[in-house]
């Protein structure tokens, strides 16, 4: 019976950071898109859809991030 006068107040606050938890994320904007990544997946990007300048804007920011080092 005594361990109520634990669990009762520790189980309150789970339940307040769990309340916050949700209102950050919501706050955050981390439910805005639910079913775009899972459509993001099954396609792929194809080199050959992009137009040239895009292709190249690729190229320069792939060649930034990994430097001239893997070349």
């Amino acid at each position: 019976m005594t361990i109520l006068y634990l669990l009762i107040p520790l189980s309150l606050i789970l339940l307040g950071l769990a309340v916050w938890a949700f209102f950050w994320a919501v706050k955050n904007d981390q439910f805005e898109d639910l079913e775009g990544p899972a459509h993001r997946i099954l396609f792929d990007e194809d080199e050959n859809d992009l137009s040239a300048e895009e292709r190249e804007k690729r190229r320069k920011s792939a060649d930034k991030h990994d430097g001239p080092a893997k070349r």
